[in-house]
């Protein structure tokens, strides 16, 4: 049953090795990813999810590794050869630094990669499976919103992407599973939604018991690139 969820986004530039002298324009979006991983700490679950988009769909087991060596740095995440998809390598570096900062210890993790492009029922039946793998199971859902927001965005400006991103941090923000599980996939895709199938993977995971509480974090579009933090407590 799935007792909290939260939402971060996955850009490399989160890491600061990666982002080099403008690490610190980064430092709100980290300090709430660190929050809303808090968050998740406290409701106690028994096994912690972290599911992204992907090439494909696959599941990977709690002491999974990756990389930002394809990105620019070598930094590495867990043990053993990488082979987390970006999203996924990202959820597992949030998780080992807030570790890291706090001395406090994880849940068992457990790590599922949803593919870009699957539709939306098979995205929910995922979250479904991910609910039911144990009695108290937290979610850390991995997605950005539009990069096509500005001229300096990397798919360029879509006069189309921000009332769409509005829409997105306002169902993460209230909750809204069918808004998040009617996210339509070519209007994603012509919107550069890159967290679009992950989303729909949190809906499905609720699905039938929306959280009592939810809250969004952060909302910032700092290169062009809507990101969001937010988390829902069932509690």
């Amino acid at each position: 049953m799935l007792i909290a969820a939260a939402v971060c986004p996955h850009p490399p530039l989160i890491v600061p090795e990666l982002a080099g002298a403008a690490a610190p324009e980064l430092d709100d979006l980290r300090a709430a990813c660190a929050s809303a991983i808090t968050a998740l700490a406290d409701a106690r679950p028994e096994l912690l999810v972290v599911t992204g988009g992907a090439e494909r769909t696959a599941a990977y087991p709690g002491d999974a590794a990756g990389t930002l060596r394809p990105w620019g740095v070598d930094v590495r995440t867990g043990t053993g050869a990488p082979c987390l998809p970006l999203s996924l390598t990202i959820g597992r570096w949030l998780l080992d630094r807030w570790r890291a900062a706090t001395g406090r210890a994880l849940p068992p993790l457990r790590f599922e990669a949803v593919a870009c492009d699957a539709p939306g029922p098979e995205c929910a039946a995922l979250g479904r499976r991910i609910a039911r793998m144990a009695d108290r199971v937290a979610l850390l859902t991995m997605g950005d919103g539009s990069a096509r927001l500005t001229e300096r965005s990397p798919g360029y400006v879509h006069p189309d992407a921000v009332p769409y991103d509005d829409m997105v941090a306002d169902a993460l923000a209230t909750a809204d599973l069918d808004r998040l599980a009617g996210l339509d996939p070519a209007r994603t895709a012509e919107l550069w939604v890159g967290g679009r199938a992950a989303f729909q993977v949190l809906a499905g995971a609720a699905e039938g018991a929306p959280p009592r509480r939810s809250e969004l974090l952060y909302r910032a579009a700092p290169y062009g690139v809507s990101y969001f933090v937010a988390q829902w407590r069932w509690d």
